[in-house]
């Protein structure tokens, strides 16, 4: 009879981190609820339906959490084998968004019936499997800048590259950060990353001005007006929101105003009165300014602490793996989420200039609530492997003290030696 090969167990599952992912996403319905029912209720394209928003989330919420559980059981050896596809299969959709209509000024979207498809969130996640698996086989060679820096910061550039021209420069910022924290946790040269922030830096303004200069250019014909730039008017709004209160401060002045109305306690749930078309995209951009005039300043910093939370016990996770791949990939999957949800709270408490990002799991939208649940399957995978790998040592560990004579069985041997 053939020996059976010994069974390779997998591990259990962080259940605080999982936990804590349902509580954030049931926590975004609600607030979605909250914030989007009196707009819903006077909107026609939404069936004058209260519940409109909601019941789409949801929808997406159940559909994520299904995605996370198929992603949590996925080894992560079989990551390593798919993130080349992945990475082809975006960019072909960053390509191919760029023919597709315009959307609020930007070409970002795929119309799918009634639901939106955003390839640059699908691109937040591949990228970050894709570099991870790129530095982890390079190993120390990664050091070496012609072979194993330069070609990951060409792959970053290019694809960053892709999410400027729709343009959607808050996640092509995310993109980059993100990267950057991957590269860097990748062990990569201080003087390589210190060289290629200046050139960083360098490129952006030349972008930024250019941008200003040809929209300055493009004069209105008929009136003579200039077209102000929207990414001059977010750094005026940020700088002093109050001298043009009625444009580009407008969004601002509201978001301070909602945060301010809550003050220690709130106005309770459902209760708030900015979101009644006085906070634009409140369901979205600036839930979180819903959030600080209906829970206050203690239901503020409950969810920000249970943020905090959730984001340590990832970081946890990703750095107890034993494995390189594992490790950056859990802990860009945390970055970029400490990343998002800093600029979107950043913004909107006037803490940084607005970009219009998302709170991640609490935000209304599809896509970006599909990626994150993603990103939460692969962390909880990552959590199997450490699990599995404990178990092994343990195991080990019996298997030796009990192949190994303890002293008072030595003893018992020498006796019976000796008589």
């Amino acid at each position: 009879m053939k020996d059976k090969k010994p069974e390779r167990r997998r591990g259990t599952p962080d259940f605080q981190l999982l936990i804590l992912t349902l509580l954030l996403v049931g926590f975004g319905v609600v607030m979605i609820y909250s914030s989007s029912y009196s707009v819903a209720l006077m909107n026609d394209g939404m069936n004058n339906d209260p519940f409109y928003l909601t019941k789409r989330q949801a929808a997406f919420a159940v559909l994520g959490t299904l995605v996370m559980f198929v992603a949590m059981n996925i080894r992560m050896e079989k990551y390593k084998k798919l993130f080349k596809p992945m990475f082809i299969f975006t960019v072909i959709l960053l390509i191919l968004v760029l023919f597709a209509g315009r959307l609020n000024g930007a070409r970002s979207w795929f119309n799918a019936g009634a639901f939106g498809i955003q390839p640059t969130e699908f691109a937040k996640i591949t990228i970050i499997l894709y570099l991870s698996a790129l530095i982890a086989k390079k190993g120390e060679k990664f050091r070496d800048l012609k072979t194993g820096f330069l070609p990951v910061t060409v792959i970053v550039g290019f694809v960053a590259g892709l999410v400027m021209l729709q343009p959607d420069l808050g996640s092509c910022l995310i993109l980059v950060a993100t990267s950057g924290l991957i590269i860097y946790a990748g062990g990569a040269s201080l003087k390589h990353i210190t060289g290629s922030l200046l050139l960083l830096v360098v490129a952006a303004s030349i972008v930024f001005g250019v941008g200003s200069l040809l929209d300055s250019i493009s004069a209105d014909a008929d009136t003579g007006m200039d077209k102000k730039d929207y990414r001059v008017g977010r750094v005026e709004a940020f700088l002093d929101p109050r001298t043009d209160p009625q444009g580009s401060g407008y969004n601002l002045l509201q978001s301070l105003r909602a945060i301010g109305d809550g003050g220690i306690s709130g106005t309770g749930f459902g209760q708030g009165i900015m979101k009644l078309h006085y906070l634009p995209n409140a369901f979205n951009d600036f839930i979180f300014s819903v959030i600080g005039e209906e829970l206050g300043f203690i239901g503020t910093t409950i969810f920000l602490i249970l943020y905090l939370y959730f984001i340590w016990r990832g970081m946890v996770i990703a750095l107890r793996c034993q494995d390189p791949f594992g490790t950056l990939v859990g802990t860009g999957i945390m970055g970029l989420i400490s990343i998002q949800a800093f600029i979107n709270i950043g913004g909107v408490t006037q803490t940084i200039p607005m970009t219009g990002v998302t709170l991640p799991f609490i935000s209304y939208g599809g896509s970006s609530l599909l990626v994150m649940m993603l990103s939460m399957g692969i962390m909880l995978s990552i959590s199997r492997e450490n699990s599995r790998q404990v178990i092994q040592e343990r195991t080990k560990e019996v298997a030796i003290r009990t192949s190994a004579p303890t002293r008072f069985e030595n003893r018992r041997m020498n006796r019976f030696r000796q008589n």
